[in-house]
């Protein structure tokens, strides 16, 4: 599998690389800038980035808008992005196209080499993968609005889960159901977001989406 890497701190770019290449990836670019980052994803075509969020020259949100420019120029490119802080607006602008291929991790995350391997495998293979420090964040704000305010708690803890990227099958273990109960419960959360048939990648997408926005 093919990986573009951008971290500007030499260090960790280096320890990102070699847990990488340790576990079968083939890391085709290493780069430290934001027009560096662009390029490569433009160029090199790979099957998945991990992405800093800050990256000079600017240092503010640079490794972010080259990938949201390069999923523009290659809809579905699978990117994960990593941050020192927990942001709402980089999960929604990530989200934004409705597409999957995305996952938003905190750095403290990625000294858990078997949980980060295991993110950018699933968001290489078209996943949705957030941090459940950003889902504990969107938790602990005030009570939901809109569609969101119609689902049971059964359901939110569902969707909780779904967010963080979790097959059925895990949601039913972390949540000690069976799986056909998970299934009633995320056809439930589709109808109630009004959330249109298409394949179940997509939906589930579609409705992580609609719980980050509410």
């Amino acid at each position: 599998m093919r990986v573009v890497l951008a971290e500007d701190l030499f260090l960790l770019r280096d320890g990102l690389l070699r847990t990488l290449r340790e576990h079968g990836f083939d890391v085709v670019a290493s780069v430290d800038n934001g027009p560096s980052l662009l390029r490569a994803l433009l160029d090199e075509r790979p099957d998945v980035a991990v992405v800093d969020v800050r990256l000079p020259p600017t240092f503010s949100d640079e490794g972010l808008q080259a990938a949201v420019a390069a999923r523009r120029s290659r809809p579905g490119l699978p990117i994960l992005v990593l941050s020192q802080h927990v942001d709402q607006l980089y999960a929604n602008e990530l989200l934004a196209d409705g597409d999957g291929g995305i996952g938003y991790l905190l750095k403290d995350r990625v000294t858990n080499t078997e949980q980060f391997v295991d993110a950018v495998r699933r968001v290489a293979a078209g996943g949705t993968v957030l941090d459940p420090q950003v889902i504990a964040k969107l938790v602990s704000r005030s009570d939901a609005r809109g569609m969101i305010g119609e689902l049971t708690q059964r359901e939110r803890d569902v969707l909780e889960l779904m967010a963080e990227g979790r097959s059925n099958a895990a949601v039913a273990t972390t949540l000690h159901i069976s799986e056909s109960a998970v299934a009633k419960h995320t056809a439930s959360i589709f109808a109630k977001l009004r959330i249109a048939p298409s394949n179940d990648d997509n939906r589930r997408v579609l409705a992580v989406l609609a719980y980050l926005r509410r």
